[in-house]
């Protein structure tokens, strides 16, 4: 059988001394978290637009220009629980930065495409850094304490 436990609860008056001490940063770290997820969910998609460019400019076949959209997707789900793992091993916040870092590169890195494979690598890549900035920049959001966030915490 399972035993009751006491429920604790936190003072209120606490908790809002620590978000007003965070303000300026915690409002940051929230656009920053916002930004990284949306630019996350707007990748996967938005390569659809530039699809019939990209076939022109790099002569990728029907079945290959699948794999523009499917390198992406592939790398993005098969990582995300190893992303959102390493947060937690790692320090969320830390693992948040090196996925943006990751996503950035790939990003440039596809931009300069100049082959099929150049283009699929750097697809792949980016669908790994995504992996990595979703989970951990849903876990920041999840933190009820502000000051994780701003990384004064004592999860990093």
């Amino acid at each position: 059988m399972s035993q009751a436990r006491p429920i604790t609860r936190r003072k209120p008056a606490q908790g809002a001394a620590v978000a007003r001490a965070a303000g300026p940063r915690l409002g940051l770290a929230l656009l920053v978290i916002a930004t990284a997820q949306l630019m996350v969910v707007l990748d996967a998609t938005i390569v659809n637009v530039a699809l019939p460019h990209i076939q022109r400019a790099l002569g990728f076949s029907g079945s290959g220009l699948e794999w523009v959209v499917n390198a992406y997707a592939l790398a993005f789900g098969g990582l995300m629980l190893l992303g959102g793992r390493a947060g937690d091993l790692l320090g969320r916040r830390k693992v948040f930065i090196a996925g943006l870092l990751v996503f950035s590169a790939a990003s440039l890195a596809g931009g300069f495409a100049t082959s099929q494979a150049w283009l699929l690598a750097a697809r792949a890549a980016q669908g790994a850094g995504a992996a990595i900035v979703a989970p951990t920049a849903l876990a920041l959001l999840g933190i009820d304490k502000p000051e994780a966030m701003t990384g004064r915490s004592l999860v990093r």
